[in-house]
């Protein structure tokens, strides 16, 4: 069958479009005669408020323009969305797409549903519940939700971070670091993992610093697991947790937490995904036990080359490569530090030191405490090389970090220039009258160590700082607590090497419990500029890098804006140009404009351009070129003057917009193989500011695919009888493809017979003999349908004039149920002939 080739169906109007030219448009376009949406007039003859509309399409994906599409095709639906709602405020917006005739005629495409940044798809398999994971095949409708829509649509907006203020969540009193994430939505989350956890105890927790609640998938905390899959609940983990853990967040897969893990038989690296609230794996890297020296837990993790390492308390460097998440080739590897509780029988023993990394060097310290290690001894330093997977040139023997075993250390963190560059290790020690800082270069050589930590009685505990390279200076933020010391910050200043210039030394944070903080540990936010606090007390709190004045008084978001990421209809075009962010909901006269600034950059990071942040609370982007930059991320950085403006009932925001059509939303189905079908439909309705939507209603015709068309066939013969009452239709015949000579003298008449077989799986409509030298062979046949497995034979004749007459038929026909106007197919030829004496002279070929 013959189909009619066009172009896909295109689907981007102008966007000011009148309701007389939508009107045309639609005709002409077949997507129906009225214009969904169309603005009507008021009593008074006033035109009344735009209503948004919704607009429909088809496309054929596996025939590329064809129409009709095929028994087995898949189609894919588009539905445009464009929101009239007046002015810039944000509402919520329901699109529902239900598949008409799902399981029947046509069936949803397993993961094809595709919806706007800023939208929530959900599925539903019976059109009245919904979920969020898609049900494959068995969805009957699908839907796409966006809590805050705005006029146009062509824009992505992210919650500006209110100030963080202390809260006593179920954070635990050795949730130990914060771990920041961001959600797809923007919600700001921290999560942590209690420290010195046994296997089966309830430890890892996400409060929700956008709201100041715990996150949604609750109750915290949750314990971990091996096994991939949802977090659990109760006490029903297997993995436990080391004494000072160290994290790292996939570079290539965003939302990936991995953490040093401890299971009964094995320490190595368990794997978290912040985005589904899940387990995803645990890989072993050393079993537990052993003798002499015995793994009993590990410090770490810190990221290299590509790989995650750690250190066994046997002193051995792990390693585990993220590209597959399998142990590195060798590993573990020879020992770079004095194993530090390590002794046989002991499974619950900890790793005391930690670990940094300084480009492909890992650094590492251990305090081989009497009691609990096979040789006790004063804390040490040692370094691995990534490279060369053996202890670092300079760094043969590990480097003494105190004088005697009563020393002790709970961190190693990387020093620096003033430059800014990576210059040494450094591991500060409990132990004696005062604080001791030991340093060394990266060549193992003896360095200097900066003076801020040593005003510091000796019962102090410091822990890893946090470091930040920010406006040319670099700060550590170091986390002490003990020795009378109930909770503070210490912040050192690389830069100029000295403590933080108006930073208090060291600052306490009296707003926060009392002051009873008891630090652990802290995490940057670049967005807002804040340190968020987590410690031994169980509170998490904000801190400002600057002062040290608890609640950091700042804000800001960060958007990440791909414009073709608003689209699914496979076309071009659909993008023009960056336009304006702007903020939303806060008063301006609350912002300290000179202080806050604007950051443009790619995805990756790379600056673009830093513009300014007007007193109307808007950012020009119409200098940033789409074709060069298709994707951007715009970063707001406030500092607040007050926090009035955050309430529980007002959300200032980060909007980012283009200039383009409007968004769409796609899913797919394919079409039922079942020949009864003659067409698929589909219409999308919805909701939002200015009410309910419904949207032009779309039927494509569904041609017969190769499984649901006839096999037709002719075949043409002559009576080779005498007797014309052996050539009727109930005569014997027989039936030849020739006439014998001599049959037909040289005048006579032939007696025809035209079989028409279907051999094929559907009936055979409109089916028709065309005979040009016969006629009425044509005329006895008539128009008929054959059935599927059947034949229909045709007797007529004619009168011959001359001789020998060759005869060829064909037939033509449609399947049964073509859509209207589909043009027929005509079968092979078959020929018989009629012969006379002449026939010894023209022999005519046989068929």
């Amino acid at each position: 069958m013959l189909r009619s080739p066009r172009p896909p169906v295109p689907i981007r109007p102008l966007r000011a479009v009148t309701a007389a030219a939508l009107t045309a448009a639609l005709l002409l376009l077949g997507l129906g005669n009225t214009a969904p949406g169309a603005a009507a007039a008021t009593a008074d003859g006033a035109p009344a408020a735009a209503a948004s509309t919704l607009v429909k399409s088809v496309q054929n994906v596996t025939h590329p323009g064809a129409v009709p599409v095929d028994h087995g095709d898949t189609v894919n639906w588009t539905v445009r969305y464009e929101n009239a709602a007046p002015g810039d405020a944000a509402a919520p917006a329901t699109v529902t797409d239900p598949v008409a005739g799902a399981g029947i005629a046509q069936a949803y495409v397993p993961g094809s549903l595709h919806v706007p940044p800023g939208w929530t798809p959900s599925w539903s398999t019976d059109g009245t519940s919904w979920t969020t994971t898609d049900p494959g095949a068995a969805t009957a409708a699908v839907r796409a939700q966006n809590p805050t829509a705005r006029s146009g649509g062509t824009g992505l907006s992210a919650p500006l971070l209110a100030p963080v203020r202390p809260t006593a969540q179920s954070t635990g009193g050795d949730g130990f670091t914060p771990v920041l994430h961001r959600t797809a939505s923007g919600e700001v989350e921290s999560w942590n993992i209690y420290h010195h956890a046994g296997p089966t105890a309830r430890q890892v927790v996400c409060s929700s610093l956008s709201t100041g609640l715990p996150c949604a998938g609750g109750p915290w905390p949750r314990p971990l697991n091996t096994t991939a899959g949802p977090l659990g609940a109760g006490d029903t983990g297997d993995i436990g947790s080391p004494l000072t853990p160290q994290y790292v967040l996939d570079p290539e897969r965003p939302g990936l937490l991995y953490y040093p893990a401890v299971t009964a038989g094995a320490v190595g690296v368990g794997c978290l995904d912040l985005d589904a609230r899940a387990n995803c794996g645990f890989a072993a890297l050393q079993s537990t036990g052993g003798t002499p020296s015995s793994t009993n837990s590990l410090a770490g993790l810190v990221a290299a080359g590509g790989s995650l390492y750690g250190v066994a308390t046997t002193g051995q460097v792990l390693c585990l490569s993220l590209a597959h998440r399998t142990p590195c080739a060798g590993q573990p590897y020879a020992p770079v530090v004095a194993p530090n509780h390590d002794l046989p029988g002991t499974p619950t023993a900890l790793y005391l030191g930690a670990l940094t990394v300084v480009g492909d060097r890992i650094f590492a310290s251990s305090s081989p405490q009497g009691g609990g290690s096979t040789a006790s001894g004063p804390p040490v330093l040692g370094c691995f090389d990534t490279t060369t997977r053996a202890v670092c040139a300079g760094w043969d023997s590990p480097h003494p970090a105190g004088p005697t075993a009563g020393y002790y250390t709970y961190n190693a963190y990387t020093a620096y220039d003033t430059a800014g560059r990576p210059d040494g290790v450094c591991t500060t020690t409990v132990g004696g009258p005062a604080l001791l800082t030991t340093c060394y270069g990266l060549d193992g050589s003896a360095r200097t160590a900066p003076a801020t930590l040593a005003t510091l009685g000796g019962g102090v505990l410091t822990f890893n700082p946090e470091t930040v390279t920010a406006d040319g200076v670099t700060r550590s933020w170091f986390p002490v607590w003990g020795g009378g010391v109930p909770g503070a910050t210490v912040c050192h200043d690389w830069t100029h090497d000295a403590p933080c210039a108006g930073f208090p030394a060291p600052a306490l944070h009296p707003g926060v419990n009392g002051g009873n903080t008891r630090d652990y540990g802290y995490a940057y936010d670049a967005t807002t500029r804040c340190l968020i606090g987590l410690g031994d007390a169980g509170v998490l709190f904000s801190l400002d890098p600057a002062n040290g004045a608890s609640p950091c008084v700042h804000s800001g978001a960060a958007v990440t804006l791909r414009p073709a990421d608003f689209y699914c209809d496979g076309a071009s075009g659909h993008v023009q140009a960056y336009t304006r962010a702007r903020l939303t909901d806060i008063d301006l006269s609350h912002v300290d404009l000179a202080a806050s600034r604007v950051v443009v950059t790619d995805p990756d990071g790379t600056p673009v351009a830093t513009p300014a942040l007007t007193g109307s609370g808007t950012v020009d982007l119409s200098g940033v070129p789409v074709a060069a930059h298709p994707a951007i991320t715009v970063t707001v950085q406030l500092v607040l003057t007050a926090a009035g403006d955050f309430t529980a009932d007002n959300h200032p925001a980060l909007v980012v917009e283009y200039q383009g059509d409007a968004p769409q939303i796609c899913l797919r189905t394919t079409v039922t193989p079942d020949c009864a079908t003659t067409a698929v439909t589909n219409t999308a309705t919805g909701t939002d500011a200015t009410g309910s939507l419904t949207s032009n209603t779309v039927t494509t015709a569904v041609a017969p695919g190769p499984g649901c068309r006839p096999v037709v066939s002719v075949e043409k013969e002559i009576c080779a009888s005498g007797h014309p009452h052996d050539c009727g239709p109930d005569g014997p015949g027989p039936w030849a493809k020739t006439s014998p000579v001599g049959l037909l003298s040289l005048l006579g008449t032939a007696y025809w017979r035209i079989t028409v077989t279907n051999a094929g799986p559907v009936d055979a409509a409109s089916v028709t003999v065309n005979d040009a030298v016969t006629p009425g062979c044509r005329k006895a046949a008539g128009t008929f349908t054959l059935a599927a497995g059947s034949s229909r034979r045709i007797h007529c004749d004619s009168f011959l004039l001359a001789l020998p007459l060759k005869n060829t038929a064909t037939a033509s026909f449609v399947p049964a149920n073509s859509p209207a106007g589909t043009a027929p197919t005509t079968t092979a030829p078959s020929s018989a002939v009629a012969c006379s004496l002449l026939c010894i002279l023209a022999a005519p070929g046989r068929e």
